[in-house]
């Protein structure tokens, strides 16, 4: 009886925690009497219940599987299932979470390098999916994409396993190999993979070059720690005060720190310009302001974005576009604007709570509305039909600009999508391995290496040998994706990813239209400057 109680008292008083712990702390105040009177009933009510199960179950009740969930399942226990109702993004770490998030804090270590989540599949199954392939990683170069399935690691099956289960069958020490079974849509069939586990070191920037002379490209992966300082320190290394223009590349970055989110757009605004705000029912506002103001010169900025770009890498977009900083080209953003904070519980347990909305300078909603769809369709299903502009707001320079689904690019350009015939090649990964057998005998390729007719017809026998077939008539319509397939991965395995990427941007339709569009971002700077005179604000 002395256990059940304890067990009854320790729920209790977490869920308690969970309850009132936000409102304590932000507010410093007690709860009104009516709202106390609430939740101890519920708590009244949830102890009466849990009691019941506990003395009455058929076999014994685990009460860290009635809580957090039972370990490795899509089954939720009752403080995720609680927080479930919420909303998609306030989340609870319990212990073996909490300490795996702490280890991924650190930085470096061994294995794949590959960002992963558990998420539900249309069956309601728990699958881990891979959200994105670190760049340079094993898994990057191997050709692992986001949006892969992994389905086995060195056989054991991955279903109903959490993420950070799968994690520990990837990791292992430096050299030692690691086979990985995927399922990739549009594939009849798993995707085999065999990588060689190797120290990562997550970059934030993973590209800066000048692409075209005075006109600087940079890819910013994520929002970490460093991110503002390798911001800086790429600009520094381009020779920021002759740079021209700016690519500022945020597509696929899915978001992080806010702090350095803010620093990131500091470097661009002038000082005291407002980055972002939020607030929520029990959260104040709280408004974050360009600290240090545009650290060089006013060059003409364009950020590309997708439907992966999200929260931090939309509060850079949202305020460089409401200030008429950047011309913003792409898709619709994710929509990810709500602000969570972290709640540190006893036994090394933590409470990821939504707390807050963010809004743009302008007043720009950033979360899209997930009320009436599923979880799984928030997380996968992109629609690309134009939203109802339920809001609209004005930019500095007068421009009309739409919340409450995300950022809106100015210039509205979805992704080429592979044909058939270049779908199939990517989906059998043979690219990559014509790479490995091609450097077999080889070891190396120039920087400069452009597949010749000797290398494609190599690769056609490749193809054979791989019972991969493909006509004469296919192979040659799609002659010049081949090629730059070929020279993509075997220079990047050579010269590494920024050799890679440097490739890659020479072919990719948004960054060429990027960089016939300066002369439009220019105009955006003149008309907000016009503006703002106007108003007497310059």
């Amino acid at each position: 009886m002395m256990k059940i109680g304890r067990a009854i008292c320790w729920a209790s008083s977490l869920i308690l925690a969970c309850a009132l712990y936000g409102a304590a702390q932000q507010r410093g105040e007690a709860r009104k009497g009516g709202q106390e009177t609430d939740i101890q009933s519920s708590l009244k009510q949830f102890s009466a219940v849990y009691g019941l199960i506990e003395k009455n179950y058929a076999d014994r009740v685990d009460p860290n599987r009635a809580l957090y969930g039972p370990s490795g399942s899509d089954q939720l226990g009752a403080i995720p299932g609680m927080l479930r109702t919420l909303d998609p993004h306030s989340n609870f770490f319990d212990p073996k979470q909490f300490a795996e998030m702490r280890e991924e804090m650190q930085g470096n270590y061994y294995g794949v390098g590959m960002e992963i989540a558990a998420r539900p599949n249309r069956a309601g199954k728990i699958v881990t999916q891979v959200i994105e392939p670190l760049p340079g990683s094993p898994a990057f170069r191997a050709g692992l994409r986001p949006g892969d399935i992994i389905s086995a690691v060195d056989g054991k099956n991955t279903l109903n396993l959490d993420s950070t289960a799968v994690a520990n069958l990837l990791r292992g020490p430096r050299g030692t190999v690691v086979h990985v079974s995927v399922l990739r849509e549009g594939s009849p069939k798993p995707l085999e993979f065999t990588l060689t586990r190797d120290k990562i070191t997550t970059r934030s920037v993973d590209a800066a070059f000048m692409i075209r002379p005075g006109i600087a490209y940079i890819h910013i992966h994520t929002f970490n720690e460093t991110t503002n300082q390798e911001l800086t320190s790429a600009l520094d290394s381009l020779g920021e005060q002759n740079i021209k223009g700016l690519i500022l590349d945020l597509r696929d970055n899915r978001g992080g720190l806010l702090q350095q989110a803010v620093g990131v757009t500091s470097h661009f605004l002038r000082k005291n310009q407002l980055i972002v705000y939020h607030y929520g029912r029990s959260s104040p506002q709280q408004r974050y302001y360009a600290v240090d103001g545009e650290q060089g010169p006013e060059y003409p900025i364009v950020v590309l974005i997708n439907h992966n770009t999200a929260s931090a890498a939309e509060i850079v977009t949202g305020a460089l576009q409401d200030h008429d900083r950047a011309l913003v080209m792409g898709e619709r953003s994710f929509g990810k604007g709500l602000v969570q904070t972290e709640f540190p519980l006893s036994d090394n347990t933590m409470l990821l709570l939504t707390t807050a909305r963010y809004y743009t300078p302008s007043g720009r909603l950033i979360q899209r509305d997930y009320s009436k769809i599923s979880l799984y369709d928030y997380y996968y299903h992109y629609d690309p039909t134009p939203l109802p502009h339920t809001q609209v707001r004005m930019t500095d320079g007068g421009r009309e600009v739409f919340g409450g689904g995300g950022i809106t690019p100015d210039v509205e350009l979805p992704p080429q999508k592979p044909n058939a015939v270049q779908q199939r090649l990517l989906d059998a990964g043979v690219f990559f391995d014509f790479g490995r057998s091609y450097l077999a005998g080889r070891r190396t390729v120039p920087e400069d290496f452009k597949p010749n007719g000797k290398v494609l017809e190599e690769f056609k026998k490749f193809l054979s040998a791989q019972g991969i077939s493909i006509s004469d008539r296919d192979f040659k319509s799609n002659e010049s994706f081949i090629r730059e397939h070929i020279r993509l991965q075997l220079v990047g395995v050579i010269y590494g990813e920024d050799a890679a990427r440097r490739i890659a941007a020479e072919s990719d339709p948004l960054i060429q239209k990027a960089l016939d569009s300066f002369g439009q971002a220019r105009q955006l700077l003149v008309q907000a400057h016009r503006y703002m005179a106007s108003r007497g604000l310059e």
